[in-house]
């Protein structure tokens, strides 16, 4: 993921634009890639986690970010891209 930064208040904020009603004080989200797994939320607060860690599993080409809202059975799954400042740069100035 770009910028390997593993804020998940971010993540809240994201989960907060769906407009759903679910308790915030239930969350917890947690990351994930071929290097291992880390919880960086529990009941919608951060928790003590090594930076260090969750970098090496920020880095990878693939990850996961593993929500849990707790509140019933249900289960989704969202697709995604990371964009660069490049990514972003080549096509803001490409015109056809």
């Amino acid at each position: 993921m770009f910028g390997a930064d593993a804020n998940w208040g971010r993540v809240l904020c994201a989960i907060g634009y769906a407009e759903a009603d679910f308790d915030i004080n239930r969350v917890d989200v947690d990351l994930g890639s071929r290097a291992g797994r880390i919880a960086v939320c529990r009941n919608g607060a951060g928790v003590d986690f090594s930076e260090d860690e969750a970098k090496k599993i920020l880095t990878e080409d693939e990850i996961e970010i593993y929500i849990e809202l707790n509140a019933g059975d249900a289960k989704a799954t969202a697709w995604g891209c990371d964009l660069t400042y490049d990514y972003v740069k080549i096509n803001g100035d490409y015109r056809s």
